[in-house]
């Protein structure tokens, strides 16, 4: 089955777009480089960043008001939801965009069915992941975290399920061995970016676009983020640590307590040799700061203080001087 191209003409599909983080403007900037009209920009209302709490324009925010595109910034499109008023006005505008097709990318609000009826040809979802594998609100961080070795984008005809729908394309994308949710997720999404505007393309010069249903088998969930996982145990392995580092890179990081500090480790090598206590620093010299974990252990490499920036081991060393040694201390959990 294809999805269907009797709206079009031979001619660019005009492209609703509903997106949010840097993820989202990479595929909206694409769009637009590739002559696609977009009538219309959905992103999430602003929100406080920075010591100073000031509002700030999403990325796609950004993007648009660069472009001089219309804007929308409901905070539910419900219609009988906590904001019916958001809802409404969303509605109208997205009637008067008489768009041929929605694409979303990294939105972060749920589309109720008359969303997903509204466009033609449906709602198109850029997903990060190579569906049925991750669905959900954090594939590229459960990518990492997991050791994956292949990941990848999958185009989306939406559904009213979680990442449920049928696929269209799908681009692979091998995940490395030093990467970061930060690293792979900028591959990610100028890889995303590239399949979307091939899918659009499809679907304006008349081939269309096959729709194959995700398997039955090999479904996992990424569930959201929760700073709370951040906190280190030593006792896991330090083949698991280590992926969690790099999974929890740039957001929301991953902590261990110092001396009532919660101090950051951001990137860290595996010395499986190792044998101690877990949490226990066996070397503290010079670069070089390893620990025991529950199996092996860490060179820790990179880390930051809290109100400080991230050091090298050497460095983070020297900013210790005239604390207590730390060798043969056990490193306990954030703030403690």
């Amino acid at each position: 089955m294809t999805v269907p191209d009797t709206a079009l003409t031979c001619r660019p599909p005009r492209v609703a777009f509903a997106g949010t983080p840097e993820f989202a403007a990479a595929a909206l900037a694409a769009l637009l480089a590739a002559g696609h009209p977009v009538p219309l920009v959905l992103t999430q209302p602003d929100r406080p960043a920075g010591r100073g709490l000031k509002l700030l324009p999403s990325p796609v925010k950004a993007l648009a008001l660069q472009h001089g595109l219309a804007l929308a910034q409901p905070r539910s499109l419900r219609l009988d939801g906590k904001y019916p008023g958001d809802a409404q006005a969303a509605q109208v505008a997205l009637l008067a965009a008489q768009a041929d097709v929605m694409v979303v990318a990294a939105y972060g609000l749920i589309l109720p069915q008359w969303v997903l009826d509204l466009p033609p040809l449906g709602c198109l979802n850029i997903h990060a992941s190579l569906l049925p594998r991750w669905r959900g609100a954090a594939p590229i961080h459960r990518a990492v975290e997991a050791g994956d070795d292949r990941t990848g984008i999958t185009l989306m005809q939406m559904d009213a399920g979680l990442d449920t729908g049928d696929m269209l394309l799908l681009a692979q994308e091998d995940v490395r061995a030093d990467d970061s949710t930060g690293s792979l997720h900028d591959r990610l999404a100028l890889l995303g970016a590239r399949l979307v505007v091939e899918g659009l393309a499809r679907l304006g010069d008349g081939r269309g676009l096959a729709r194959m249903p995700q398997p039955t088998e090999g479904v996992s969930y990424a569930h959201k983020i929760s700073k709370a996982e951040g906190v280190i145990d030593w006792t896991e392995p330090a083949a698991q640590i280590e992926r969690r580092l790099r999974a929890f890179d740039p957001f929301p990081g991953a902590s261990f307590g110092l001396d009532g500090e919660a101090v950051k480790l951001w990137r860290a090598r595996l010395r499986p040799e190792v044998c101690g206590k877990p949490g226990e620093v066996l070397r503290a010299q010079g670069s070089e700061l390893t620990v025991a974990c529950g199996e092996g252990g860490l060179d820790l490499l990179a880390l930051q203080r809290p109100g400080g920036r991230r050091l090298e081991v050497a460095a983070f060393l020297q900013s210790l001087q005239g604390r207590p040694a730390l060798l043969g201390r056990v490193l306990g959990s954030a703030g403690n």
